[in-house]
């Protein structure tokens, strides 16, 4: 938004040749003006309170801000981000021979493309496509909004529709969600840096305001490949109670943590305990 110059005091003027609308737009993005020594009325000016820093997380990193939200502990942490990096990496050889045979059947038994990418909302509210094999039927978003009672049956159902009444996916896709192996994509996600191996479940945009007061716990950090809810119940586990899940993980984050997600959710995969 652009605001006209003001020759009162204190109020920079424009610089000559600079339109009086690109020296305020400066002021408002942070560039700094020599203001006058003194008032109008003669009086010492009182010199300007510096904007308190953001304190550096555990691992020495400065919490850059990804948006109106100051990333949190785990959504700096270079161990955090060291360890994301370490079990991509190791596991890439297995996942890329997995992901091509995968990818493979998916395009055989129903046509059409084998990835599907969906716009979630990560750190700081930057929105992102996530990555996951696709396990419905090409045309299965254009099938949900094309159907009013269909689309509110999954909103009221926390984004997401009971196996019984969604015949949208297919045989295989239905194996892919019971054996998690559907989100073997979003490793790709965690090394562009758009999710962590460890967060919350990502989420879409309309989803956001079922956080209420507890918005920032979910935009402060990355959101998550698993995590409290996977562990917990994955599908099982509905609002408000993933909310109290998101936020205590942010609250409570350590490196070990997160290790213990991990060794935990091979488990809760072979399980299929929440899973739809």
């Amino acid at each position: 938004m652009e605001h006209s110059g003001d020759s009162r005091a204190g109020v920079p003027r424009a610089r000559a040749g600079t339109p009086a609308s690109t020296a305020t737009d400066e002021r408002a993005e942070g560039t700094a003006w020599d203001a006058p020594a003194t008032t109008s009325s003669g009086h010492a000016r009182r010199p300007a309170r510096a904007a308190p820093a953001i304190p550096p997380d555990d691992d020495g990193d400065d919490p850059a801000r990804a948006g109106a939200v100051a990333p949190s502990r785990p959504g700096t942490s270079r161990s955090k981000r060291a360890l994301d990096l370490v079990v991509v990496v190791a596991a890439l050889p297995v996942v890329f021979l997995l992901g091509l045979a995968i990818a493979a059947l998916v395009v055989i038994t129903s046509g059409g493309p084998a990835l599907f990418v969906h716009e979630r909302v990560g750190l700081g509210g930057r929105r992102f496509g996530m990555l996951k094999f696709r396990t419905m039927q090409p045309d299965a978003d254009d099938q949900l909004r094309a159907d009013p009672e269909l689309w509110q049956q999954y909103v009221d159902n926390d984004f997401k529709l009971p196996p019984s009444m969604d015949n949208r996916v297919t045989p295989v896709g239905r194996f892919l969600r019971r054996s998690s192996l559907d989100e073997l994509p979003q490793l790709l996600n965690v090394l562009r840096g758009d999710m962590s191996l460890v967060g919350p479940r990502p989420i879409v945009p309309t989803e956001l305001e079922r956080y209420g007061d507890h918005e920032d716990a979910y935009l402060a950090v990355r959101p998550g490949v698993t995590g409290s809810w996977q562990v917990n119940g994955r599908s099982g586990v509905a609002y408000p109670q993933r909310v109290d899940y998101d936020r205590d993980y942010v609250e409570q984050w350590t490196f070990w943590s997160d290790v213990k997600i991990l060794v935990k959710t091979p488990i809760a995969v072979v399980t299929s305990r929440g899973a739809h």
